[in-house]
């Protein structure tokens, strides 16, 4: 799982402004902490999507300090980032893992796309045809 910690900033007329460290493009505004988590979340999956779209590794997020507030990527999301980071890290097009996996450009966009909700076989498979091997563990 990839938790990112974040800051809340107390603003002028009684909200708090959301930011990541890690990935300084996600920013969101909440009245509380209880919503500073939900919108930060969305915040960051949106961030995320902008890394995606230039095609730029998305920062690993650095250690939660006690008592900091944090965001944590849902499991499907966490394996779609990793593999899109690989994908960027070997320098593998999504023309060619689409070669790769013997399927059409669309299967491989969705594989990327945080709003679809794909199998993890399919992330999986991904993975392999990349070197690399998925692993689930229980915490």
């Amino acid at each position: 799982m990839l938790t990112y910690p974040i800051t809340l900033t107390p603003d002028t007329n009684g909200t708090f402004l959301v930011q990541f460290p890690d990935i300084p493009e996600a920013i969101s505004v909440a009245e509380d902490e209880t919503e500073a988590l939900i919108n930060g979340l969305d915040a960051l999956e949106a961030a995320i999507e902008i890394y995606f779209d230039e095609k730029r590794i998305v920062p690993a997020p650095s250690k939660v300090k006690r008592g900091q507030p944090s965001v944590t990527l849902p499991a499907l999301v966490t394996a779609k980032v990793l593999l899109a980071n690989e994908m960027v890290s070997q320098g593998v097009r999504k023309s060619e893992l689409a070669r790769r996996l013997n399927v059409h450009m669309p299967q491989v966009d969705r594989l990327i796309d945080l709003r679809h909700s794909s199998k993890l076989e399919n992330i999986e498979a991904a993975f392999h045809s990349l070197g690399k091997s998925l692993e689930v563990r229980v915490a």
